[in-house]
């Protein structure tokens, strides 16, 4: 018995060094992911200052990094830039909810009823190929120069994102999940609500990544032409009084926002598919 003893503890000794060892593996990976992710805008940076400090390129054309650092800080002491931004993210972000929440039921109601889906779907893919920021024009005239126009900008790119990803979920949807359900008594709402709305969710998430990006660009875009606040209206007014370093400023802070926005969703879908994300370990 001490023997076996023995050698049950040796094979935990070695179970727990081989986990030791995979987790470690597992930090280093992360820590090159991180060291990457800096050195490569870090130097993109470096080398866009040489190339205007030895005037590679014309500096009054394409600002060196440090001219736009300092034009930041001019911009968010007067409260410019955080202004800006809070602009363009109310409406970005009330846009995103209104158009994700709906194109994800519309898809998934779609997705199990076919008369339904008979009846809109073609209707949904012909709007969807119409560029939503060519809707700006009739939104203006319907609803006046105001912030209901943009917002519904937004919320009409988000939902058709939405609606079609929600909708390929359920129509491509692994049939053995949906047997493995039937075979624990889950049938009607239950059906949803425990199998087909979980594995729905992965293909759903990567349709709110896509669309918070796309509503990003339209919002910019409608900012241009119909806003006198907002990063976009920053970017172009700058263009216009010629003053780069401002315009590179709002094109930063744009950029920076779009990673954020995706990190938040990326968290998010850590937390609501943590299985997704195990098996891609």
């Amino acid at each position: 018995m001490t023997g076996v003893a023995a050698e049950a503890g040796d094979a935990v000794d070695a179970v727990d060094a081989a986990v030791a060892v995979l987790r470690a593996a597992e930090r280093r990976r992360h820590r090159l992911d991180l060291s990457l992710a800096v050195a490569t805008p870090v130097s993109l940076l470096a080398l866009w200052q040489a190339a205007a400090d030895l005037h590679w390129v014309d500096p009054r054309i394409f600002t060196p990094p440090v001219e736009i650092a300092r034009a930041a800080g001019q911009l968010i002491s007067s409260g410019t830039l955080p202004s800006d931004l809070a602009a363009t993210l109310a409406r970005l972000v009330v846009g995103f909810v209104i158009g994700a929440a709906g194109g994800t039921a519309v898809g998934l109601l779609l997705g199990i009823a076919r008369p339904l889906r008979a009846a809109l779907s073609p209707l949904f893919t012909a709007l969807y190929a119409i560029p939503q920021i060519a809707l700006l024009p009739l939104l203006l005239v319907i609803f006046g120069v105001g912030e209901t126009a943009k917002v519904l900008t937004v919320v009409a790119v988000t939902f058709f994102v939405l609606e079609i990803n929600a909708l390929s979920a359920v129509r491509h949807f692994d049939p053995r999940l949906v047997e493995a359900g039937r075979a624990y008594g889950a049938s009607g709402a239950k059906m949803f609500r425990y199998v087909l709305l979980p594995g729905s969710l992965p293909a759903i998430f990567t349709g709110l990544r896509v669309s918070i990006a796309l509503g990003l660009v339209v919002i910019t875009a409608t900012e241009f032409v119909a806003s006198n606040n907002g990063l976009g209206f920053l970017v172009w007014n700058s263009w216009q009084l010629f003053e780069p370093d401002q315009m590179y400023v709002g094109m930063a802070t744009i950029a920076l926002l779009g990673v954020a926005l995706t990190a938040v969703i990326a968290a998010l879908e850590r937390v609501a598919v943590p299985w997704v994300h195990r098996r891609s370990r």
